[in-house]
């Protein structure tokens, strides 16, 4: 918080259903007004699916908040793309009635989904949607097709935050082989830094988040993002 981190990530089945209370307590000490809270529908269980109500007010009742600055639609994918477009359960229709009520600020969606599965939900929803979280770095920008979802979003502008920016961490834990080229550019720079280097190179891209599992991780990053040093074409290519 003191350095400027104010953006807040948890969600219903995070660390067996315990992340939001641990996430709430943290938070609790600061001014509400201080940081963004993130939360989740976890559409990524069919058994959730009648029960969006239940679960958004024990959200708010784990997070100790009265209203989520952003809400979304959890891991939308091929698995529950039927079910989220489905009108029977509602999903939709009561996120918008919390955000007309204020309870979520700004409602978006998180895809792990291939291509037709993100427009799919984007012809259905996208004019409600405000931010689109994807899995982005610089192997799935090709690799699952990265680029083309992200100028799918861009044709709805809607805005890109970023989840897996490390792909869990691969990213940072580069060979030796692999690392040479990087470090021919930029000797200064630790090679985890690259992935996130990458991603400033986006302009849709407006939101990075780091799972961080240690101080030095965490330091490591803060000393990343304390500048922008996005990649020239001839990095990119590299």
């Amino acid at each position: 918080m003191a350095a400027g981190v104010n953006y807040f990530d948890t969600a219903w089945g995070y660390h067996a259903g315990n992340s939001e209370r641990v996430m709430g307590r943290a938070l609790a000490k600061y001014p509400r007004e201080s940081f963004y809270l993130a939360d989740k529908f976890p559409g990524y269980d069919l058994a959730n699916m009648d029960k969006v109500e239940e679960i958004f007010e024990a959200q708010l009742q784990k997070c100790g908040v009265k209203y989520f600055d952003f809400y979304l639609f959890h891991n939308v994918c091929e698995m529950n793309i039927d079910a989220y477009l489905d009108p029977k359960y509602g999903i939709h229709d009561y996120l918008m009635k919390q955000k007309a009520s204020g309870r979520i600020r700004h409602l978006g969606f998180s895809a792990h989904g291939a291509y037709p599965v993100l427009k799919r939900f984007l012809d259905a929803y996208g004019k409600d949607m405000e931010f689109c979280q994807l899995q982005l770095n610089y192997i799935d920008w090709t690799f699952q097709n990265g680029r083309e979802k992200v100028e799918l979003l861009d044709s709805w502008h809607i805005p890109v935050w970023v989840m897996e920016p490390l792909r869990g961490g691969r990213l940072a834990r580069l060979s030796d082989e692999e690392a040479a080229p990087l470090r021919a550019m930029r000797p200064e720079e630790p090679i985890p830094a690259w992935a996130f280097r990458f991603l400033q190179s986006i302009p849709s891209v407006t939101m990075i988040l780091s799972g961080m599992s240690s101080m030095d991780q965490l330091q490591d990053n803060l000393r990343t993002f304390a500048r922008r040093k996005p990649l020239t074409a001839a990095e990119t290519a590299v």
